[in-house]
């Protein structure tokens, strides 16, 4: 049978245990011990959102698949890394889901947003129809890049959340284009877009008819960086600047995995990072009348996958999430400081102002002249991803 239509009760015994060792295992910012501390990982990886394949949820555009198997899973992994910028946003970093307990509104607010049907914010059904008018057919693997950029257009939307999102494009972070994106006017309502729901529905985000004030003078931010490490396999030199970058209190962690084959990193121990497979087919859950869902299906409740960190396919996605200016600001000084590891390349580059070769601070505003296109096309295509730069 092949793996990737396995259900989840017939993996779910099949995973290792975590390994009792004296390395610190990192899981998106905070340390454990795996040798007192192992039931805490497990809590904190249970607790992260995980999508995985379902099948027989309405079909996609009316007529389209009715599952995801088999071509979902980099969008899987997509909904993982927004899902956990959503988690931190709206239920704090060191919230916690435990089985049988009752959440909050918003937990299963967040949850929604993310539910297998057309009118979810950041739906399968969602990111595979802005695929495909981005040319990107319903059922064509994605990759790291492009569904970032998918999800950044889909979070123009979400006015709940109301996130700042930026991809970084060219290996390199600019901090006037953050800043400027994310001091932007915050004042804004939570429109009905469910007119004819009932009062009590929570869809896409927000109770329906909810409004939310000004709160800040700084928008939530999600940053995305696409990155190339290598050219076929990931280069060694990289590979202590990746494990900072789940050290990091701001991390979202990281998309990528193997050809063709995604999983969503959430952190490392020693040589091996930790990762949750989307590679499961469960069936698709509906929510109930009163906007709660089933939820026991998107934690995984098992122990997390692993693999050496020389595996990784040099393709991958970097995320962050800095709620406040003080968030961005200690980031900043912390990707500083990676620069100063004893043999260790930097992934990316940071700078106060935009390099004199950009063509615009903000590469999904325009249509890139052929120079810019090649370049891209040149630092970023590979036999296992289609990188491309996606137009409004």
């Amino acid at each position: 049978m092949d793996a990737a239509t396995l259900t989840y009760d017939t993996l779910r015994f099949e995973y290792e245990d975590f390994p009792e060792t004296k390395e610190p295992v990192w899981i998106l910012g905070r340390t454990y011990s795996a040798v007192t501390e192992k039931e805490a990982i497990l809590l904190d990886v249970t607790s992260r959102l995980w999508f995985t394949y379902r099948r027989n949820f309405p079909a996609i555009g009316g007529t389209g698949p009715t599952s995801d198997t088999g071509w979902g899973c980099m969008l899987r992994c997509g909904q993982m890394i927004f899902a956990q910028a959503l988690v931190c946003r709206h239920l704090g970093r060191d919230w916690r889901w435990v089985k049988g307990e009752m959440q909050t509104d918003e937990y299963f607010s967040v949850l929604n947003a993310f539910s297998d049907r057309k009118d979810s914010y950041y739906s399968i059904h969602q990111i595979a129809q802005m695929g495909v008018g981005e040319g990107k057919s319903i059922g064509q693997w994605y990759g790291p890049n492009t569904v970032a950029q998918v999800l950044k257009k889909l979070a123009a939307f979400d006015t709940w959340s109301a996130l700042a999102v930026h991809i970084a494009m060219d290996n390199t972070v600019v901090m006037e284009e953050i800043r400027r994106l994310c001091k932007a006017s915050v004042s804004w309502a939570g429109a009905a877009a469910f007119p004819g729901a009932g009062p009590d529905l929570v869809y896409n985000g927000y109770p329906d008819g909810a409004e939310v004030t000004d709160r800040s003078l700084w928008k939530p931010l999600v940053l995305l960086i696409p990155l190339r490490l290598g050219l076929t396999d990931i280069n060694e030199a990289y590979i202590e600047t990746l494990k900072h970058c789940f050290m990091m209190p701001q991390s979202l962690g990281v998309i990528g995995g193997k050809p063709n084959s995604a999983h969503y990193f959430i952190g490392y121990v020693g040589e091996e990072l930790v990762y949750l497979d989307p590679h499961t087919t469960q069936p698709a859950v509906d929510a109930s009348d009163s906007g709660c869902i089933p939820d026991e299906s998107f934690h995984c409740q098992h122990p997390p996958c692993r693999m050496s960190i020389a595996e990784l396919d040099p393709s991958i996605a970097v995320g962050f999430f800095c709620n406040t200016e003080e968030d961005f600001n200690d980031w900043c000084q912390q990707v500083r400081k990676l620069s100063l590891l004893r043999g260790a390349l930097p992934m990316f580059e940071l700078v106060e102002h935009q390099p004199s070769h950009f063509s615009s601070p903000d590469v999904l505003n325009l249509t890139p002249d052929s120079s810019d296109a090649d370049r891209l096309e040149r630092f970023f295509d590979s036999e296992d991803e289609d990188f491309e730069i996606l137009s409004l």
